[in-house]
């Protein structure tokens, strides 16, 4: 399986019937595919939506927070921007699930910008993560070989320490208040390279293999 898939299956197992949850662009948007029909999950768009669906081809003006063609489900709404994010900045997110360019052992991330380089803005990220109830980080472990995973960020920061999971293609993580706990490493992979590919220090008692993972 894609990595990409591996760590939206796992996130979507973090997800509780009854949620309000937001997924920033790129990975964390499937996560949307691996929610269970059982499970009644309420996604939020910032840029006005409660309630978007699945992405679509068929011609639309619905488009979510990344600008892809989306849908809406029965029972959602749409609402002006400063709608959307008094519900965000009201902490009435319960999850919101982004990526991330770096993350640091104490939750703090930088996500939005590389200095030198044109960025489109930051988005929604930095009410998101100071909003929300809990703060998922989707992510690549490495980026060209080299840990994404730090003790602390180098890049210029997007919120400081409100990062609570980490899922990666290797491992979930999870940051606590004496560090950041190495919960579960992808059968692929030994707890040696997790910690080997990790620059922050990790926190290990019993690893689990990674939950929703079929070899």
């Amino acid at each position: 399986m894609d990595d990409k898939f591996v760590i939206a299956r796992r996130i979507a197992l973090e997800l509780q019937d009854g949620d309000v949850v937001n997924l920033g662009i790129g990975t964390p948007t499937l996560v949307a595919d691996f929610i269970p029909s059982s499970k009644r999950v309420v996604l939020q768009s910032e840029n006005g939506i409660i309630g978007i669906g699945p992405l679509t081809d068929e011609a639309t003006d619905i488009v979510n927070a990344g600008g892809l063609k989306a849908t809406i489900t029965p029972g959602g709404a749409f609402m002006d921007s400063s709608t959307s994010f008094m519900l965000i900045r009201g902490g009435h997110v319960d999850v919101t699930v982004l990526g991330a360019l770096e993350v640091d052992e104490e939750g703090s991330l930088a996500s939005w910008i590389i200095p030198g380089k044109m960025v489109p803005g930051m988005g929604g990220a930095m009410d998101l993560v100071v909003g929300a109830k809990k703060v998922i980080i989707a992510m690549a472990h490495t980026n060209k070989g080299k840990s994404k995973i730090l003790k602390r960020c180098t890049l210029p920061l997007t919120a400081f320490k409100e990062a609570n999971l980490i899922v990666t293609e290797m491992a979930v993580m999870e940051v606590r208040e004496d560090g950041l706990h190495l919960l579960e490493v992808h059968p692929r992979f030994t707890v040696e390279e997790v910690v080997s590919l990790t620059e922050a220090p990790l926190i290990i008692n019993e690893v689990l293999p990674m939950k929703g993972v079929t070899i």
